[in-house]
C-alpha cells in the first residue's frame, strides 16, 4: 500500500483519488508518520436492504374512509359511562 503524507494529500488529493478509482490500491495518508486515514476504492456491492422496508405497494380502495361501521365498535355502544341526554335531546 502506497504512503503519503497528509501536506501532499491535501495538494493532490484529486489526484490521488482518481490514481486510486483506476487502479484499485488504496492509499494511506499519514501524519507525522502515523497512519491518518486510509483512501480506498468503492466497492461494487449494492447496498443491503433496510429491515422494514416493503418496497412498491399499491393501494387498492378507500384508505380515509372507516372499516366498518360505527355500531359494530363496542367503545361506541350506549353505556353507564354516557352522560344523561340533556333536555333539548328528549323534547
Amino acid at each position: 500500500m502506497k504512503e503519503i503524507p497528509i501536506s501532499k494529500f491535501k495538494a493532490t488529493c484529486l489526484a490521488v483519488l482518481e490514481r486510486v478509482r483506476v487502479t484499485n490500491e488504496p492509499v494511506r495518508v499519514t501524519r507525522f508518520g502515523k497512519p491518518d486515514a486510509e483512501i480506498v476504492p468503492p466497492s461494487n456491492e449494492r447496498p443491503r436492504r433496510r429491515v422494514g422496508v416493503l418496497g412498491l405497494g399499491r393501494i387498492v380502495g378507500d384508505i380515509v374512509g372507516p372499516v366498518g361501521d360505527i355500531s359494530d365498535w363496542e367503545a361506541a355502544q350506549d353505556g353507564p359511562w354516557d352522560p344523561p341526554p340533556s333536555k333539548s335531546e328528549t323534547e
